[in-house]
Order: C-alpha cells, then structure tokens, then sequence
C-alpha cells in the first residue's frame, strides 16, 4: 500500500477527475465497483465531488451538462508548484491551456491543458488538497499511461514538468480514439472486477489478460468513460 500525504514532486500524477453527464449514475457505478463514498468538493467549474475509500481521498467526479459535445472521460492531473508558470511552459512547447489556471477555493490551483498530439491532462498546484490519499490498494489508482502516436510526447512531458519522474508513455500504442492518458485501478480481482462492471451497465473494452505490470482489463462506465483495471494483492 502507498499511502500520499504531503506534496509530491512535479510531475507526478497525483489526482484523477471524471466529468460525466450522468453524475448520479457515476457514483452508483463506482461505488458498486470500486467501494467509493462520496463527499463534496470544490464548485468551481459545476457541481463536482470528491471519491473515498476507507475515508482515503482518492478521485473526482464532475458533472457535465448534456449537449456540450465533450466525451465522458477521465482526466489524469499532474502536481505542479506554480500551475501558471507550467501553463506557459505548455504554449511555449506547442501545447493548448483551454482552462485556467484558475483557483480551486481553498484546494488548490489548476488548469486544464493539452499536450501537441491532443491528449488531455490537467495541472494541480496543491494547497490544502495535495491529490489523492492513497494509492496501489484495491478501488485506488494505481498508474497513468498515455496513449499516443506521437513518439516525441515523452520529451514534450519532460519539457514540462522536468525529467526524472515515471510516467508510463507508449507511442504507437493507441489502437481506438484519440490520444489520451489512461487511468488505472487497482482491484483485487480483474476477472471479477470486468464481470461485475457488465452487470453494473457498463462494458468490457479488452477482456483480462495479462502483462508485465500484471493482470489488467479495459473497462468504460455506463455512461461512457473508459479506464483500466488492475490486480494487486489485497
């Protein structure tokens, strides 16, 4: 188990937020799925919760209006100690901010950018919220991968954020939709963590199968959002 309480380095994937149309929905799915209870957070950009495991903090869910033609998805944020000095350093490397930096009430700062081959992820500055709690235990994260064609993303990452930081990039491994970073949970069981996601309504992208950080499955929620699954011992 890794348990997260201080700020961490720049760089690191530190919170993962999900905007969906269906919020309601969204938190019955995952609580089912993933054991997640549900307290209020910051209200900035629209009604948005913060997910709990055992009181742990360990991601976001936000709700997303019908109609805006943004796709339900999950967002992988990175720590930051100035958010906007890493706003412009995003410009400055051929990536798109589209929101903020702006104050997230007491929490923290963000910002939602784009790297150069489109793949969304998001800028954390933490304040009184560093990120998740916990992590590597079952309904936690676990990892972030990105997705993408493009074979210079780690350099543009590392211009960034600075090297020295693991951050699992596969280019040439993006198989269906746009580029993106893909957010891994941990679960005790991926065979039954994929048939129980069918039986909550949602859908088994990739079957259980293993790899080398073990075994995963690539699921999507109801209402559309895709993440991974995978197995770590209780």
């Amino acid at each position: 188990m890794t348990a997260v309480k201080a700020r961490v380095a720049q760089g690191t994937p530190c919170w993962v937020s999900l905007m969906t149309d269906d919020l309601e929905g969204a938190k019955t799915f995952y609580r089912a799925l993933l054991g997640w209870e549900f307290g209020p957070g910051p209200s900035q950009l629209g009604v948005y919760v913060r997910a709990t495991l055992n009181g742990a903090k360990v991601a976001g869910l936000g709700d997303q209006p019908l109609g805006t033609g943004h796709p339900v998805e999950w967002t992988t944020y990175f720590a930051v100690d100035q958010a906007d000095d890493v706003a412009q350093r995003i410009r400055e490397c051929g990536g798109t901010v589209a929101v903020g930096p702006l104050q997230a009430a007491d929490a923290g700062r963000l910002a939602i950018a784009s790297d150069i081959a489109g793949a969304v992820f998001g800028l954390w500055q933490g304040e009184q919220h560093h990120g998740w709690d916990v992590r590597n235990v079952p309904g936690a994260p676990a990892w972030a991968e990105l997705l993408t064609p493009d074979q210079e993303a780690g350099f543009f990452y590392d211009m960034v954020f600075g090297s020295g930081v693991e951050r699992t990039v596969r280019p040439g491994a993006l198989r269906d939709g746009p580029p993106r970073w893909r957010v891994h949970f941990a679960v005790a069981d991926p065979d039954l963590t994929a048939a129980q996601a069918e039986r909550l309504g949602g859908r088994v992208l990739v079957a259980p199968h293993d790899t080398d950080r073990g075994r995963v499955a690539r699921l999507a929620d109801p209402q559309g959002g895709r993440f991974s699954v995978v197995g770590v011992t209780p």
